[in-house]
Formats: structure tokens, sequence, C-alpha cells
């Protein structure tokens, strides 16, 4: 695979799996029923949403789009599935396959979508009193490829002031 935008997307699912990790890791007992307001979605439905967006994308990179919204299950469940979809979206843009939509097409819909929902479990985890801690993201250690729950812990992070009352 010589694409370099087939490249660059495969570098934006490391960086996706590299900060999902990071809120997925060491989440509070319950975290994934956490209600922050009435209609907003858990952290559970969250993370069931960011497997199905990456199922989604790679039927649209195989050209037969097609979305299915699955039953959110148990936390561990829905962390290995969303890594497990991701995987499977990064295998398939390290193959010869072709693509049935622009590479842009799968960074402006289903990649940046994962990217605002991660964005909103960070928040989550902030407002259950267990934030995730901030990091210096230009040096985190990302790879085309390294796509699973176990990622590098970074030497970067440090504490944020907490958040205002």
């Amino acid at each position: 695979m010589n694409d370099p935008k087939r490249g660059f997307l495969r570098h934006t699912l490391a960086t996706v799996a590299y900060r999902a990790a990071k809120v997925e890791r060491d989440a509070p007992p319950g975290f994934g029923n956490f209600q922050l307001g009435k209609n907003a979605r858990t952290p559970l439905e969250l993370l069931a949403h960011l497997g199905d967006l990456f199922d989604w994308a790679l039927t649209m990179a195989r050209g037969k789009e097609e979305w299915v919204q699955a039953k959110p299950g148990l936390w561990r469940k829905e962390v290995d599935r969303f890594h497990a979809s991701l995987l499977a979206l990064d295998r398939y843009l390290a193959s010869d396959a072709p693509l049935g939509v622009t590479p842009e097409e799968l960074f402006q819909g289903p990649i940046s979508d994962a990217l605002t929902h991660i964005g909103q479990l960070a928040i989550l985890r902030r407002q259950d009193n267990a934030p995730v801690r901030s990091e210096v993201y230009v040096r985190a250690d990302i790879a085309p490829g390294r796509v699973g729950t176990e990622q590098a812990k970074s030497p970067f992070e440090f504490d944020s002031p907490p958040a205002a009352t």
C-alpha cells in the first residue's frame, strides 16, 4: 500500500485508538451508565456508537454502505468491539483493495464523528469526578496499525487544573 492518503487514514485510526484508550482506561465502576442529562447518551451508548461508526466505515470502504446500530452490551465488550472494528478498517486500508468512497469522505464522516465522541467521553469522565490526564499528544507513541486496546501510557501526561465549580 503506497497511497499516502490511506497511510494518513491509518495514522488517524491509530490516533483514535490511542485517545479512546485513554478515556476507556481506568474508567470508574458504573461510568458506562453515568447520565449527564435527561436525553444525553451515556458513556456506554457513546462507546457502542463508536463501534457502529467503524463498522459503518468499513462498509463504506468496501463500497456497500450499511448502517447498523448495535444494542450496547457491557463496557468491556463494547471496548473490545470498538477496537475490533478499528482493526478491521485498518486492515482494509492497509490492503490494496479498492475504496468505495474517498479517503476524505471517511475522514469527514465516521472518523471525525468518532473524535467528537471520544472528546465527549473525556468530558463525561471529568463530570463523573474521574478526569483523564492531559497530555502533549504531539509526542504520543502512535503508529499506524496499532489500534487495539493496549496503548502505550505516555510519559508526557500531566494533571489539568480542576474544573470550575
